[in-house]
């Protein structure tokens, strides 16, 4: 029996799969799948998404761990920060974004953990959201 999660994330994140601005990858543990992970280019959303950003360097990224037993054990914070480090890899890559419900307190502290900073909440077409960002490391 499917659990009706799966259903939620497949309407979600299938339309995505496959857009130009929207790269879907999983996160894999001694060679299982343990999460997904994406990013996008934050100007080029739309819908409502980041309409006050113009700099095509901004990404933003979403992720989940596919199992509720991997909570709490670190492996968020380590596919977030292996993530970032790849994405900043990218000399274009001037900031990386994202935007936890408010009150996600445990995902909040993984993004911190990473080096993300708070900028406030933000009205998104999910909801509120607590807009965090990192920035490249100066040279």
């Amino acid at each position: 029996m499917t659990c009706p999660f799966y259903f939620a994330v497949r309407e979600k994140y299938l339309p995505r799969i496959g857009s130009i601005s929207v790269s879907p990858n999983l996160a894999f543990l001694k060679g299982t799948p343990v999460g997904f992970i994406q990013s996008y280019v934050a100007v080029e959303q739309g819908d409502g998404w980041w309409p006050d950003e113009h700099d095509p360097g901004v990404i933003g990224i979403d992720q989940f761990l596919a199992d509720a037993d991997n909570l709490g054990k670190g492996l968020g914070t380590e596919m977030v920060s292996q993530f970032v480090r790849l994405l900043f890899r990218n000399p274009a890559v001037t900031t990386i974004q994202t935007d936890p419900a408010p009150h996600n307190l445990r995902a909040v502290r993984c993004y911190e953990k990473v080096g993300f900073r708070r900028l406030g909440v933000v009205e998104t077409p999910d909801g509120p959201a607590l807009l965090m960002v990192i920035n490249r490391a100066p040279v």
